[in-house]
């Protein structure tokens, strides 16, 4: 099985389209639909229906589209880790959330890369479930989550707190101050429920009986800058990790309301997989991560 097949029908099927996956890759729309014939026929099975309208996948291509995109990345990692090898340098993959990789790590990478400068850094973003099940399967060397991990293959080192906070555009009509009670009469917008952080919202919010499906939820976005975004357009209120917000809320792009009862913080923690067949440096970069992350976060 040719990994550029699987790579090609990972592309029509994010694209619906083979005529896209074809303009996107740079080849014919014919020696594209050959390609994905071929992996058809070394599967035994067809995985799209054609239509006008674009493709659609069939049941056996929703299972190979489950497995396509990791079998590309692993491929990708097998000859990066080759290369190295012969280059005698190496490699790091690290996996964070999607804020703690957008505005904490790239400033901690900077350091780490100061001191090893022969290796290369690279830095991937994914919702906390996902970078443990990278950790875990060796396509990441370390990963960065919210809260503790689930697996106890995992080493886990709590690297840094941060908190929530109600935040909307200046031009925004509400009080200053609100309770629990009071925010039931503003827009909001939330995270989706893949976040970690939403799911630990609606826990806090349970707990303090204080339901979320009561609130007037406006929609759902999936990532704090998207929700970040809709807010400095006037659109509502979001509750939003201090991390992602505390540019704005310096420049006074956005404000922070004072909602009385409401405090609820979160850890972030680093993890490696226990047992792994690392190198020395390779856990000396590891260590050295845990050790300055809470004081070099952007």
């Amino acid at each position: 099985m040719q990994i550029e097949n699987i790579r090609l029908f990972h592309l029509a099927a994010s694209l619906g389209s083979i005529s896209k996956a074809a303009h996107a890759s740079h080849i014919s729309q014919p020696a594209l639909s050959q390609q994905i014939q071929r992996l058809e026929q070394e599967l035994g099975f067809k995985l799209f229906e054609r239509s006008n309208r674009g493709v659609d996948l069939t049941s056996a291509g929703q299972i190979v589209e489950k497995y396509a995109g990791n079998i590309a990345r692993l491929y990708d990692n097998l000859m990066e880790d080759l290369s190295n090898l012969q280059q005698s340098n190496g490699v790091v993959r690290i996996s964070a959330t999607p804020v703690v990789g957008i505005y904490g790590l790239p400033c901690t990478i900077f350091k780490v890369k100061e001191k090893f400068p022969y290796h290369t850094f690279n830095l991937e973003s994914a919702p906390s479930m996902e970078v443990e099940k990278r950790v875990l399967q060796g396509e990441s060397d370390i990963g960065f989550i919210n809260g503790l991990p689930a697996s106890d293959d995992l080493v886990a080192k709590r690297v840094y707190s941060d908190r929530l906070v109600v935040v909307a555009s200046p031009q925004f009509q509400t009080k200053q101050k609100l309770d629990m009670e009071g925010l039931r009469g503003y827009p909001i917008i939330m995270l989706s429920s893949a976040s970690s952080l939403r799911k630990q919202l609606e826990e806090y919010f349970s707990t303090h009986h204080h339901p979320l499906d009561q609130y007037k939820v406006l929609f759902h976005l999936d990532s704090a800058e998207s929700v970040k975004s809709s807010v400095l357009r006037g659109h509502g209120i979001a509750f939003l990790p201090y991390m992602s917000v505390k540019k704005e809320l310096y420049q006074k792009q956005l404000k922070q309301i004072d909602v009385s009862n409401f405090d609820m913080s979160y850890d972030v923690y680093s993890i490696y997989k226990r047992h792994e067949n690392k190198s020395d440096m390779l856990y000396r970069i590891c260590a050295y991560f845990s050790k300055i992350v809470s004081e070099t976060f952007c």
